[in-house]
């Protein structure tokens, strides 16, 4: 697997885990401490987050950071 395709996986699990959760893009990204702007831009794959902002989204979304990889 090249970087992009983890990334754009990355993405569409986060944005998976925060549908399933009942989440909007703003309520996770106010619950992660993260801007909204960089949260949507995480979801299509235009930032490429670092290790402490995923750990970040995983416990906004109460799961264990192995969830988002589960893909």
């Amino acid at each position: 697997m090249n970087e992009d395709t983890l990334y754009k996986s990355i993405g569409k699990r986060i944005k998976q885990l925060r549908e399933n959760a009942h989440l909007t893009q703003e309520k996770l990204a106010e619950k992660s401490g993260i801007s909204l702007d960089y949260l949507g831009k995480i979801e299509v794959c235009i930032n490429k987050p670092g290790l402490k902002t995923i750990i970040k989204i995983s416990n906004a979304l109460n799961i264990h950071i192995k969830e988002i990889f589960n893909f």
